[in-house]
């Protein structure tokens, strides 16, 4: 949920030299406007560190050449705007030609990640329209949104609305959908070999 719009129009560098150092809050230009994060609840926290714990594990026992970051930004090639998604796979072997990576954590290039995924609150149009339409831009090449509770529009999860995992894969520079549910095995590009289901990621948001 977004607690607090900040209505001063900045530009991205602008953003960066005033992001408040130690700060609880996490927050995201948007469009020139600064937006306040709120920190995640309980349940999403959950299913965050679940899914980031497995893609741990994952990275680990195929020795991929990826890591999750702490922190990191997301620049837009295409506005005022950052995103600091929930958890985010980056690649070893193509981080080094970020320019803004060792100095700053900012990632400017799509090819810099492998994985980004958004865990879905009440701010859901945000990660199914404004942060799809962006990742995609800047060619990310797979993108999850998990929706545990089923809270996204019904254009994008169906009717009746019930929680979905749905795995964006860039094909030819656009983003092609797959969603799971219940018993359904994930399936990804970027973790072939993962062996994990939609109702194991949303129970551990019960």
């Amino acid at each position: 949920m977004i607690q607090q719009f900040i209505p001063k129009f900045v530009t991205f560098d602008e953003f960066i030299a005033w992001y408040p150092e130690n700060s609880e809050n996490h927050y995201e230009l948007h469009n020139g406007v600064i937006i306040e994060m709120p920190k995640a609840t309980g349940k999403h926290s959950q299913v965050g560190g679940f899914t980031s714990g497995w893609l741990f594990v994952e990275i680990q026992r195929l020795k991929l050449p990826y890591f999750i970051p702490t922190e990191c930004v997301i620049k837009s090639i295409r506005s005022d705007s950052s995103y600091e998604p929930d958890i985010i796979v980056l690649n070893k072997e193509t981080i080094q030609d970020d320019p803004r990576w060792e100095r700053e954590s900012i990632i400017t290039k799509g090819t810099s990640i492998s994985l980004v995924v958004e865990v879905v609150s009440t701010n859901w149009r945000d990660d199914y329209a404004l942060k799809l339409e962006e990742y995609e831009a800047l060619g990310i090449q797979e993108y999850w949104i998990v929706d545990y509770l089923g809270l996204g529009g019904r254009r994008f999860i169906g009717n009746p609305k019930q929680p979905t995992f749905s795995v964006y894969q860039l094909v030819e520079g656009e983003y092609q959908i797959q969603q799971f549910r219940g018993s359904d095995r994930i399936e990804s590009s970027t973790f072939p070999e993962l062996q994990l289901t939609a109702e194991q990621i949303f129970a551990a948001g019960a």
